[in-house]
């Protein structure tokens, strides 16, 4: 029996769009890994589900124009999402376009060596393999090469499920407070808790363990929610704009230092 039929009859399958049949070949190649912890290695929202909320105009609105603007995408994965985001608001036309860099990273080496593959702006977009959880040398690093104390615009998408699923409460605290303290502004896409349900009904159907943290997660709910208590309460961010819920119904939320 193939994992494939495990999720779906072979009629059902021959039925899916073809984007949700690449998706559900990628979802069984994934979990047949024997670790799971790419942030956004079984999320399979096609980039234009957020772009389409987030105005083009974003990062003149928030007062970075005339000056080096870092962007960082925390689990960029295979970097697809990572350079449509930076063309949607950083147009070809743009003539400071030469002043906005973006570091992409994660921590599945596979993932940001096919990042670096399709990366069609190497001077402008950069892509480096790193785990959040350890380490944050190397961003220190980035930034000191551009002369910048801390990113003016740090993406997190899709992710913090993954980190709390592995890591347990402690670590999606740690890595909210983490994000916040070396950015300017946060845009945060927190799993909602179906996701994190069906991620471990998933993995059952498989014959694997369940997640080492997943029954004893005391942070349940509205996950977004508890995100921005904490980043409110203890990383002295506010919420200053929703731009509303992707077709997967996850909010994107932008936070600001205050």
């Amino acid at each position: 029996m193939s994992l494939t039929s495990l999720l779906y009859t072979q009629r059902q399958y021959q039925r899916l769009p073809l984007p949700w049949r690449q998706a559900e070949r990628q979802l069984v190649a994934t979990l047949a890994r024997p670790c799971l912890l790419e942030p956004r290695a079984l999320d399979f929202n096609p980039p234009e589900n957020r772009l389409s909320l987030i105005p083009p105009a974003l990062l003149r609105d928030l007062g970075y124009s005339d000056e080096t603007t870092l962007i960082v995408d925390v689990g960029c994965n295979s970097g697809e999402l990572s350079i449509a985001f930076y063309k949607h608001l950083v147009p070809e036309e743009q003539p400071d376009r030469r002043k906005v860099h973006l570091l992409g990273f994660d921590l599945d080496e596979t993932l940001v060596q096919r990042a670096e593959e399709i990366n069609p702006l190497p001077s402008r977009i950069t892509f480096i393999p790193l785990d959040i959880t350890k380490d944050t040398n190397q961003l220190q690093d980035y930034l000191s090469l551009h002369g910048c104390s801390h990113f003016h615009l740090c993406l997190c998408l899709a992710v913090t499920m993954w980190v709390h699923l592995n890591h347990g409460d402690l670590g999606l605290l740690q890595l909210l407070s983490r994000l916040s303290s070396m950015s300017q502004h946060l845009l945060l896409e927190a799993q909602p808790w179906k996701c994190y349900r069906s991620a471990a009904r998933r993995l059952r159907k498989l014959g694997r363990s369940d997640f080492d943290h997943f029954k004893t997660l005391k942070i349940r709910g509205d996950v977004a929610d508890h995100a921005r208590e904490h980043l409110e309460r203890h990383c002295g961010m506010e919420l200053i704009q929703s731009f509303g819920s992707t077709a997967w119904d996850r909010k994107l939320l932008l936070f600001r230092k205050t």
